[in-house]
């Protein structure tokens, strides 16, 4: 497992890097840096670096290059090694990998339809920035997976792990509704000042909506977060009380990045760090889920998902 949990931190630190430096690409208007071409550069498959967008937007596409080759070896190995005990099978490594390759391939093709787009279909950017989060779980999930420890059986309550469901829901809510502040022309300027929104409670322009909606999310996710933090505190529970403080830290510091981010009219720096502060926070909390299942009783966990089950539509 020692390999299969190697491959797999080198892959979260590439897809990391990946999520944080598109959006180096996206603050510094070098998405069409390499033209139209993909996956080529400009016509090139080593392109001469003669201009500072095609040197961002290639060196994004290499990092790519080198994620997707990482879970390549990630799922291979896996196979391989796959009649060794909890890697077949389910909760097993080899299907999270699988997963894993298949975000891999659905990532590229939006990527490529950005790029054939010419960035101005907003729905495939958002969708490629949600798969691109996606991933990141699963390669957490992987990682715990390739631990190689017994599944814990208690430790955590089943209202810690509904609240940390809830937690990771908001927090995918507040990464879309970012991204469409982001790329929604005038959204990402529509509020001055903070918290409120040009002074107001109530905006009224339709793009102050987008802005607005986001920073409602993020006051309701730091509430719930608090709220769950201290929870967690006063029951005990051990196992999620690192993680949900992580959480919360990141949430506190993230406000205070955008804080800062509308005061001094969003300068570069501050947009890529905001990015890369919110892919910390998804990360510290979908960690905090994974903790709290493992370590919820066995039967809470199958009730809980005979619940989901239940409130599912048959087809």
């Amino acid at each position: 497992m020692t390999l299969l949990r190697r491959l797999a931190w080198i892959a979260l630190v590439l897809a990391f890097g990946q999520i944080v430096f598109g959006a180096i690409v996206r603050i510094t208007g070098s998405g069409m840096g390499c033209g139209d071409h993909w996956p080529q550069c400009a016509g090139y498959w080593l392109p001469p670096l003669e201009r500072p967008d095609l040197i961002i937007e290639v060196t994004h596409r290499y990092i790519a290059a080198a994620l997707s080759l990482a879970i390549v070896l990630l799922t291979a190995v896996a196979f391989v090694r796959r009649q060794l005990p909890g890697v077949a099978g389910a909760g097993g490594v080899l299907r999270a990998t699988l997963l894993a390759a298949a975000l891999v391939v659905a990532a590229a093709l939006f990527g490529a339809a950005t790029v054939k787009m010419e960035l101005t279909n907003k729905g495939v950017i958002v969708t490629h920035l949600a798969i691109a989060m996606t991933l990141l779980a699963v390669l957490l999930i992987v990682i715990q997976r390739t631990r190689g420890v017994p599944l814990a059986t208690g430790g955590v309550s089943r209202r810690t792990l509904r609240s940390a469901y809830a937690a990771t829901a908001l927090v995918f809510l507040a990464l879309v509704l970012g991204a469409l502040t982001a790329h929604l022309p005038g959204a990402n300027t529509a509020c001055g000042g903070f918290p409120l929104c040009d002074g107001s409670f109530v905006p009224s322009a339709p793009v102050q909506h987008v802005q607005y909606a986001h920073r409602l999310v993020a006051l309701l996710l730091l509430l719930h977060t608090v709220a769950l933090t201290v929870a967690v505190a006063r029951r005990g529970e051990a196992p999620v009380i690192a993680p949900a403080r992580l959480t919360l830290a990141a949430i506190a510091a993230q406000i205070v990045v955008a804080a800062f981010l509308v005061e001094r009219n969003l300068p570069l720096v501050l947009r890529s760090l905001h990015e890369a502060v919110g892919t910390l926070i998804w990360l510290f909390c979908v960690w905090l889920t994974i903790r709290a299942r493992r370590h919820v009783p066995q039967a809470a966990t199958q009730q809980l998902a005979a619940a989901g089950a239940a409130t599912k539509v048959p087809a």
